[in-house]
């Protein structure tokens, strides 16, 4: 930030970095300092902030945009070993309590205020390449398109969802971006008749003759589905489900932070389950490859 009156400014690449790592240990603000002395002694920040700097940092919207965009770049190492893809939502625990009076039983209730994270994620090693957050009753259709437009740096062929998604604008969407979308069908759902099927709705026949006629090989495609909880159960394990932050800012951020540290413990396994060799740095020049030589064989996974 521009330096103005008062103390000196903080850089946002530091504060980045410490709300991140805050995050990946699961302690508090004031616990926290500690690790934070040790990592300016390790040259990963320039100066140690206080404590509550960090909260600060955390509830400023400038660095929602920075977190998203640290989720999609974290996940470019793995363009070479994903190719197919599902989204789900699920829901994070404030602190907060709503409270209403319940007409039917005649007296006041209450219960949790919580956040809905929207994710796509690779079903192959549960890397997330895309994250929105939204209100706990938003509605999980309209994020369908927008997780797919942001995950085109990687290869997608085929994404799965459940049947919240199944609409026939995220079907046309997705087939307008070279995705097959192999989406669960309502029990609503009616067979299109093949002479009478307008231009918009093919991709909602095909999908739907593909779900009628080759039933084995679509639900062979949906059932990949399943990994997108595996990785809401293993970022809500790791890094606790609840959500400490008051405000809304900073409830967004926090969950965004979590889904970095998350992509991060997927790259450290993917770096020593597939044998990949990770080379750090911004200046990374990659070995050139033939007409008959995959990238793949590179087997390089760069940071």
């Amino acid at each position: 930030p521009e330096p103005g009156m008062g103390r000196p400014r903080l850089g946002l690449a530091d504060m980045t970095w410490a709300c991140i790592y805050k995050l990946y240990t699961g302690l508090s603000t004031r616990r926290y300092m500690s690790a934070l002395v040790e990592a300016q002694a390790a040259g990963y920040i320039t100066r140690t902030p206080h404590f509550n700097s960090i909260s600060n940092y955390l509830a400023d919207p400038a660095l929602t945009p920075i977190l998203k965009r640290l989720i999609a770049e974290s996940a470019l190492p793995l363009r070479a070993v994903e190719t197919d893809f599902a989204i789900d939502s699920s829901g994070f625990t404030t602190g907060q309590y709503a409270r209403w009076f319940n007409a039917r039983w005649g007296r006041e209730t209450e219960t949790h205020r919580w956040i809905k994270l929207h994710l796509m994620v690779g079903t192959a090693t549960k890397i997330v390449t895309q994250a929105d957050v939204s209100d706990g009753f938003a509605s999980d259709s309209r994020h369908f398109l927008s997780l797919i437009e942001g995950s085109q740096a990687m290869n997608v062929e085929a994404v799965s969802a459940d049947k919240a998604y199944s609409t026939k604008a995220n079907m046309a969407g997705a087939d307008a971006m070279g995705v097959t979308p192999y989406i669960m069908f309502k029990k609503s759902a009616v067979m299109p008749q093949p002479s009478l099927v307008p231009t918009e709705d093919s991709a909602w026949a095909r999908m739907y003759f593909e779900f009628a006629l080759r039933r084995d090989d679509f639900l062979r495609h949906y059932h990949r589905r399943s990994n997108v909880e595996t990785a809401f159960s293993m970022i809500k394990r790791k890094f606790g489900e609840p959500i400490r932050s008051k405000g809304e800012t900073a409830q967004i951020n926090e969950v965004l932070a979590k889904v970095v540290c998350h992509n991060l413990c997927v790259l450290i396994h993917c770096a020593h389950t597939l044998g990949l060799e990770p080379r750090f740095g911004p200046a990374v020049e990659a070995r050139p490859t033939s007409c008959a030589e995959s990238p793949d064989a590179q087997q390089v996974l760069v940071f």
